[in-house]
């Protein structure tokens, strides 16, 4: 990686089939205000994408000096982010996601995070918020400590180092001592490249001045699957480096494979309650943690939650008991794994 320009941040952004989104998206990287000299420019990854994408991204690019366009053949998001990181000039690389909005000061704050920490990544809390009942639903128990198991990252006042932060922010230096993302992995490319830091010795470091919005999955199906692909790609980061990101990441995979060994156990001639005792004592932590949430001020979506919490924890689980099996039968993930979707 060459050395970068002095006073550029590079955006990166790797996108596929976001043809309604990605004109908004440009517009709010167009209104981030930093400080001189400092300057921006935006490298969009499209991988492959077949909605008119790429079409709506070169309608925009001539009215935009600062916008280039980077092919992406292997269509995944690690893929795409080296990508850009390959054509990149700036000093400091910023990734930004489609599908979240920013405060206006979101890159100038990345800039002085790195500064002011001496980190070797910086990011700011991943902020969940919905439109829709279902997605509301979600955004709530998303945003939960009691869901997400204290994740750091999920903390909006949090200041302080951390195992992993949202998108992230780098100076150049970062990948040539690193190097880049995990091509291997589909999802968790992110936590991987921050385990491989601070195993490395570096920092990462979460600043609340760092202010972004995400908007979650719309339902409970498409939260399965989210997170059943997390689960998944997770083992896979576990083998690489010999240890998870964080133990919190353990549980739902040991919850799920509880149920299956008592399950098998019952049909084999243990006693039939084994099993329901397990899951019975799920569902009382289910009810607990929907109303820990719901007691957040969010009492209206109280009937909604445990579905929610419930495709978070078992496609968590299950996702991560198909990636041990893979990592333990063959090392290589599944194909029907690779299809990113929204």
């Amino acid at each position: 990686m060459t050395t970068g320009t002095p006073y550029l941040v590079s955006v990166i952004v790797p996108c596929r089939n976001e043809r309604a989104h990605i004109a908004a998206f440009c517009a709010s990287v167009r209104a981030q205000r930093l400080p001189a000299p400092w300057r921006l420019e935006l490298l969009v990854a499209d991988g492959e994408s077949d909605d008119g994408t790429r079409l709506e991204l070169r309608r925009l690019a001539p009215a935009d000096a600062a916008l280039r366009v980077i092919d992406n053949p292997g269509r995944i998001v690690s893929c795409g982010l080296n990508r850009a990181l390959a054509a990149a000039r700036g000093e400091i690389v910023v990734r930004m996601d489609v599908h979240s909005t920013y405060a206006p000061d979101y890159v100038a704050q990345c800039v002085e995070a790195l500064a002011r920490s001496g980190a070797a990544v910086v990011g700011g809390p991943w902020r969940a918020e919905g439109v829709e009942p279902w997605q509301r639903a979600i955004a709530a128990a998303f945003q939960s400590r009691w869901v997400s198991g204290g994740a750091r990252s999920r903390q909006l006042d949090y200041e302080g180092e951390a195992d992993t932060v949202y998108l992230g922010a780098w100076r150049r230096e970062t990948f040539e001592r690193f190097g880049g993302f995990d091509e291997a992995l589909v999802r968790n490319q992110d936590d991987e490249h921050n385990l491989r830091i601070t195993r490395g010795g570096g920092r990462v470091w979460q600043s609340a001045r760092i202010r972004s919005l995400y908007r979650p999955r719309g339902s409970v199906r498409a939260l399965f699957r989210q997170w059943l692909q997390y689960g998944y790609w997770k083992p896979f980061v576990m083998r690489k480096h010999g240890q998870p990101a964080a133990l919190r990441q353990l549980v739902p995979g040991i919850f799920v494979g509880g149920q299956l060994l008592l399950t098998a156990a019952a049909l084999l001639g243990a006693p039939a309650w084994l099993p329901l005792a397990w899951l019975g004592a799920y569902g009382v932590a289910l009810g607990a943690l929907s109303l820990l949430v719901a007691a957040g001020g969010h009492w209206a979506l109280l009937p909604r939650l445990p579905a929610v919490i419930a495709a978070h924890h078992v496609g968590y689980g299950i996702g991560t008991l198909l990636g041990w099996w893979d990592v333990l039968r063959h090392g290589r993930g599944r194909e029907r794994f690779a299809r990113l979707t929204r």
